[in-house]
């Protein structure tokens, strides 16, 4: 009987990989990955493994959603070990829960393997906690990538007044629609945010400013990158540990 393991990847650093998906990576028949998913996972497999690329990147699809959904069914059929692995964790802005819906529906046996999310993970690496007694008592996580046939954003802009930090995943393309609403609700001008490139890697670039400068400081850094805004980013100086 074959069994699908929707399995998380992390953030990027190959040693943030959990134990339970190196053994199901070391035991696939056929692993489907995408983007963000380090490379270098795919030389735990065995030889004779079968790979198969279904990454996404803004604008330029290898496959749609509903493709990507069908390949891991057929998959699925042929193999008895699949492992569908995505970049961070499958539940946090991964689709996870739709592929899992799919193989549901067409009575395919899954497992979900949390993988260690971006949103927290690569503002540890920053020297940036997303929580801090006396600063932030909460953290939003919040898709800056929202659909294009949305005729109205989905994103509670009204719920960012208060001091909780915010973190802004796939979100590098619309920094100036998030600076601009985030100053439009109230927030000063000069409130700390950053931008992490590439984080947690040998890459990883970390730039501070606030939501007036932010857009002008950050202009050519690479994706992908996660945006953190609140106080918490004045931490990082005491903090900036990957660096150092």
């Amino acid at each position: 009987m074959s069994r699908v393991y929707l399995t998380g990847a992390g953030p990027g650093d190959i040693e943030l990989l959990t134990m339970k998906a190196h053994r199901v990576i070391t035991q696939a028949d056929v692993v489907i990955y995408d983007r963000l998913a380090n490379p270098e996972i795919l030389d735990m497999a065995k030889n004779g493994c079968k790979f198969v690329y279904v990454g996404k990147e803004d604008g330029k699809h290898t496959l749609p959603q509903d493709e990507i959904n069908e390949v891991i069914y057929q998959n699925a059929l042929k193999y008895e070990v699949v492992v569908r692995l995505k970049g961070g964790d499958p539940f946090v802005f991964g689709r996870g829960g739709e592929e899992g819906a799919y193989l549901h529906k067409h009575g395919i046996k899954y497992d979900i393997i949390p993988g260690i999310t971006s949103a927290i993970s690569v503002p540890a690496y920053a020297g940036i906690p997303v929580t801090h007694r006396g600063i932030a008592v909460s953290f939003h996580v919040v898709t800056a990538h929202e659909s294009p046939n949305k005729k109205e954003s989905q994103i509670p802009w009204e719920n960012f007044k208060t001091d909780d930090t915010i973190i802004f995943l796939m979100g590098l393309r619309n920094l100036p629609k998030i600076s601009t609403k985030l100053m439009e609700i109230g927030k000063p001008n000069d409130y700390p945010c950053a931008v992490i490139s590439r984080g947690t890697t040998k890459e990883q670039k970390v730039i501070v400013g606030t939501l007036e400068n932010i857009v002008e400081k950050t202009k050519g850094i690479p994706s992908p990158a996660l945006i953190v805004v609140g106080k918490v980013v004045s931490l990082r100086e005491q903090l900036k540990w990957f660096e150092q």
